[in-house]
C-alpha cells in the first residue's frame, strides 16, 4: 500500500498513521466479516475473532489499537448501527452481502462514534474498502448509503461542508 509522503518528520508520521489506520479498517473488516458470518449476533465471538486476526502476518502494520475500536465497537453497537442505516438501504438488511453489511456498519460506527474523524474521511474509508473487497458497484451503495447517513448524524459538519 503506498501512502502519500510529505515533508518533515510530523508529515511522515501523519502519513504512516494514515496508512496504519487504513489497514486497521481492512483488518477490521475481516473481523465484522468473520462474526456476521457466524451470526452477527452477540458479541461472545469477539474476543475469538480479534485473536484471530492479529495472528495475520501482516497485522504489525495496523493501527492495533484503531482495529480494536472498530472490531469491538462495530459488534457490540451492530443493533443499534443498523436501526441507524437501515432507513437508508434499498432492500432488506438479510439481502446486503456480508461485506457490504461489514463496511457499512463500519462506516456508521465512525460517523456515529467518532467525530474526530471528518465525515468526508470516514465516508472515503468506507468507499475504498468497498472498492477493495466488495462486488463490482458495492462503493457506490455504500458511498450512497453513508452520504445519507452522514447527513442525518451529523447535520452541522455536512451543512458546513456543503456551505466551502
Amino acid at each position: 500500500m503506498t501512502t502519500k509522503k510529505t515533508t518533515g518528520v510530523d508529515g511522515e508520521a501523519r502519513a504512516n498513521a494514515r496508512s496504519a489506520r487504513r489497514r486497521a479498517r481492512e483488518f477490521a473488516l475481516q473481523g465484522v466479516y468473520s462474526w456476521l458470518l457466524k451470526g452477527g449476533v452477540g458479541n461472545q465471538d469477539a474476543g475469538e475473532i480479534d485473536a484471530h486476526v492479529r495472528d495475520a502476518d501482516d497485522f504489525s502494520e495496523a493501527d492495533a489499537q484503531w482495529f480494536k475500536t472498530l472490531l469491538h465497537g462495530v459488534i457490540r453497537e451492530a443493533p443499534a448501527l443498523r436501526e441507524r442505516f437501515s432507513p437508508f438501504v434499498d432492500r432488506p438488511l438479510v439481502e446486503l452481502s456480508p461485506v457490504e453489511h461489514g463496511i457499512l456498519l463500519i462506516g456508521a460506527y465512525e460517523l456515529v462514534h467518532h467525530v474526530e474523524v471528518p465525515y468526508r474521511v470516514a465516508i472515503n474509508e468506507a468507499v475504498e474498502l468497498a472498492k477493495s473487497f466488495g462486488g463490482t458497484d458495492g462503493f457506490k451503495f455504500v458511498n450512497g448509503v453513508l452520504d445519507k447517513l452522514a447527513a442525518d448524524v451529523r447535520p452541522s459538519e455536512v451543512a458546513a461542508a456543503a456551505r466551502r
